[in-house]
């Protein structure tokens, strides 16, 4: 008795995310992590995008990210978190030892004054609307 699914493994890219994670067992697909995680800070950096170039898959993705400052940085994603693997697009430097964070918020924020920047006049424009709809 198999476990049934609204998708066929084939089809596990027209698939919202919760029928993957059935397809897959509960395991996190980093490639789609990864583009969340680029969704969700893109306003602040210059450029980001989940690499085509290295391979990416169910435990690991790569992120290139440009700094607002002009930095390159190729991330790493995995369930560890991200942390910095190389300081160009598409480029892994293994004897690079850098740390894990948690959230791309204190990776790009150990990395970039823009990055904190651009994020705090967003939250300040947030808050901002909501006090303004609240009265």
């Amino acid at each position: 008795m198999g476990m049934e699914v609204d998708c066929k493994p084939e089809d596990l890219s027209k698939c919202s995310y919760d029928e993957r994670c059935v397809e897959l067992g509960e395991v996190k697909d980093m490639r789609l992590e990864a583009e969340a995680v680029v969704n969700d800070v893109l306003f602040a950096v210059s450029d980001m995008h989940v690499s085509h170039n290295l391979s990416s898959g169910l435990d690991v993705a790569y992120i290139n990210v440009e700094t607002r400052e002009g930095n390159r940085y190729c991330l790493e994603l995995t369930e560890a978190g991200l942390r910095v693997v190389g300081h160009t697009f598409d480029k892994v430097n293994d004897g690079l030892s850098s740390q894990y964070h948690e959230t791309v918020y204190s990776l790009l924020d150990s990395l970039s004054p823009g990055y904190r920047e651009a994020f705090g006049n967003a939250l300040l424009q947030r808050l901002e609307r909501l006090k303004q709809n609240g009265q």
